[in-house]
């Protein structure tokens, strides 16, 4: 790689990891090919995005950057899964691979500008997302008025249900009418 194609990498990973809120920095050594394949797939299907990074290049480009602070962590062979505004639906993507291949290694992330450690992505992992926490709001904002709806239907409930009764006693205690002269 010539100096012109260096500084053309560095410039494009500057603008890619630069716009990055969320970034996970990756150990992956081992890893097979059909295995990094899928690992792509699941990725781009979260919207975020792969790259494996040279080292060299990765720290000149993210000088200045959120992910500079990892500086430490690109050593060996590194990737960074990153997206701008998802970082627990790319956590449990990461960790759910990492599962099943013990290869893929988190090193350290930054989510939402903050620089976490490896033992915190996988409690990242576990959270619920945001549209699991928004639908967990609504069903206890909803929950009150539930409530209420049941309370204040109870004694209407209770009265049909009284009256309801009533009348089948009545039904069944009333004689029966008499059979007409001559059938």
């Amino acid at each position: 790689m010539n100096r012109e194609e260096k500084k053309t990498a560095i410039a494009e990973l500057r603008e890619s990891l630069g716009g990055a809120q969320n970034a996970f920095v990756l150990g992956f050594s081992g890893i097979k090919v059909p295995e990094v394949t899928e690992l792509r797939r699941q990725i781009k299907e979260s919207r975020s995005s792969y790259r494996v990074i040279k080292n060299t290049l990765a720290l000149r480009a993210i000088e200045g950057e959120a992910l500079e602070s990892l500086r430490e962590h690109f050593t060996g062979p590194t990737a960074v899964a990153y997206n701008a505004d998802a970082p627990i639906v790319l956590a449990k993507v990461l960790s759910a691979f990492a599962k099943t291949n013990p290869a893929l290694v988190f090193k350290a992330a930054i989510v939402e500008g903050r620089a976490i450690t490896a033992a915190e992505v996988t409690e990242l992992a576990e959270m619920p997302t945001r549209e699991q926490l928004l639908s967990r709001f609504l069903f206890l904002l909803q929950s009150p008025v539930r409530r209420l709806a049941a309370v204040l239907n109870g004694p209407a409930r209770n009265l049909v249900s009284v009256l309801s009764q009533i009348a089948e006693q009545k039904n069944q205690s009333a004689p029966a009418a008499p059979a007409a002269p001559g059938a």
